[in-house]
């Protein structure tokens, strides 16, 4: 039986070594804490968000726990500011299936145990390169997925993958309790977003808490310098939380109702940090000679803000998986880790990284509009126009960014899925969007509330 080890007991280490397991394979996890340490004495390393491609290959192999209890988010509600006050459109849609965001810490601890008795072996120790070099002696195949800055220096970054040098955003996360699961007249669950021009992103994530249950777990997306810039000094998660309320009541004084009787779910359950987004090479060289291979975010660190962390992670291990088996008994050689991540990258990654960089640019002139065309959605159960159709297909790219990635980059192709899905001219598509839209632009401009759709009828849910 062949021997792989895999660093790291995050999302990506542990979805790998159930997938191996149910493979055939021996495998050895190694983690720096224990399943209590994570449940108790550990921050949630992000939001996992994971939309249905995920979810899928986590349920083929039997890791299926909270589903019944989770908050699901039917989908996702976006306002789009180009400045601080002007909102400017809307948009409301659908996925195709819900997804799912659940507490790492508590997800961790679950799924160690899980694998310890399905056959797995566990190792609780902080994994040096010396000692990696060790473990790499001793398996056929050792998997990196630990975020630790000394591991992941072992990887190159990929210079001509990498579009950014520095961060794009400064960073801030808070598990809170007490907003309503939802808001009265949007007709779903959504993931709400925020995106105000020259400040910054929120994001309102239906999350499933290792304590409190259904809550909300929210992401606060800062441009570096800017005046939402004020989470990296925070020292609690009290502060992390009075800050957000006070982004939100300056910035987005729509949701601040919704919000400003927010408390925070636990003391440890909050993260502030900053990172530039990253690819790596798939091979690293160890003192010794021998090679490793990463995983997950030690493969490719991306932005959360467009969701695709742990999706990525997920895909990324299937596809490993997938040609670990194909290799039979032959060398994990450096050939086959190049190979193995191409492959990977060709399907996933490189549509995946080009999403979440385009988020965080703002919308590409196709991306415009396409958003004008999509104005006048609602996400409503019985709306099935060809705006609605645009937003839903809009969405459902978090699940697969492959989908509608590559035809956002260019204008020609965004015509003609805008056409094809609507059943009119892009022309007619684009410029019903864009009345409406400056129907409300004027509105603002005599100070009036706009009333985009759903907008008016948004309160705190009872």
């Amino acid at each position: 039986m062949r021997r792989i080890a895999i660093i790291g007991s995050g999302q990506a280490g542990l979805l790998a070594a159930h997938a191996l397991l149910k493979a055939g394979y021996e495998v050895t996890l190694y983690s720096d804490r224990t399943p209590e340490q994570w449940l108790h004495e550990s921050r949630p390393t992000g939001t996992a968000t994971r939309f249905d491609l995920s979810l899928q290959f986590e349920y083929e192999l039997g890791l299926k726990s909270w589903e019944n209890d989770a908050p699901w988010s039917d989908g996702a509600h976006m306002t789009l500011c180009p400045a601080p006050g002007n909102r400017l459109l809307t948009l409301a849609g659908r996925l195709r299936r819900p997804s799912l965001s659940i507490d790492l810490r508590l997800q961790s601890h679950a799924w160690m145990l899980d694998m310890v008795s399905r056959g797995g072996k566990l190792e609780i120790e902080s994994v040096t390169v010396e000692r990696l070099d060790q473990i790499a002696a001793e398996n056929d195949l050792t998997l990196v997925a630990a975020g630790r800055a000394e591991l992941c220096r072992i990887f190159e970054r990929d210079a001509e993958r990498s579009v950014f040098d520095k961060p794009q955003r400064h960073l801030a996360m808070v598990c809170v309790k007490g907003p309503p699961m939802g808001f009265d007249g949007i007709p779903l669950l959504p993931v709400k977003n925020n995106t105000v021009g020259g400040v910054g992103e929120t994001l309102f994530v239906p999350y499933f808490h290792k304590d409190v249950g259904a809550s909300w777990n929210l992401v606060l997306e800062a441009l570096p310098g800017g005046p939402m810039d004020r989470f990296q000094g925070a020292r609690s998660g009290e502060q992390v939380l009075e800050l957000a309320k006070q982004v939100v009541r300056e910035f987005m004084p729509w949701d601040y109702d919704w919000l400003k009787n927010a408390e925070l779910s636990d003391p440890l359950g909050w993260l502030v940090g900053k990172f530039a987004p990253t690819v790596r090479k798939p091979v690293g060289r160890l003192p010794s000679g021998r090679l490793v291979t990463p995983i997950g975010d030690t493969a490719m660190a991306l932005d959360p803000i467009a969701g695709q962390g742990a999706n990525n992670g997920n895909k990324m291990v299937r596809n490993l998986v997938e040609c670990v088996i194909a290799h039979g008994d032959r060398p994990f050689d450096a050939q086959w880790m190049t190979e193995t991540f191409e492959r990977f990258y060709a399907r996933h990654g490189h549509p995946t990284y080009t999403y979440t960089n385009m988020v965080l640019a703002g919308p590409t002139p196709a991306g415009r509009e396409y958003l004008f065309a999509q104005y006048g959605s609602d996400a409503r159960f019985d709306n099935t126009s060809g705006q609605q159709r645009l937003a839903d297909a809009f969405v459902e790219n978090l699940n697969d960014p492959a989908l509608l990635t590559p035809i956002l980059q260019d204008r020609r192709k965004t015509h003609e899925f805008i056409e094809k899905t609507t059943g009119r001219s892009w022309i007619r598509s684009v410029a019903a969007g864009a009345m409406g839209v400056a129907w409300e632009e004027f509105r603002q401009w005599r100070g009036l509330e706009p009333r985009h759709p759903l907008v008016a009828e948004i309160k705190i849910a009872a």
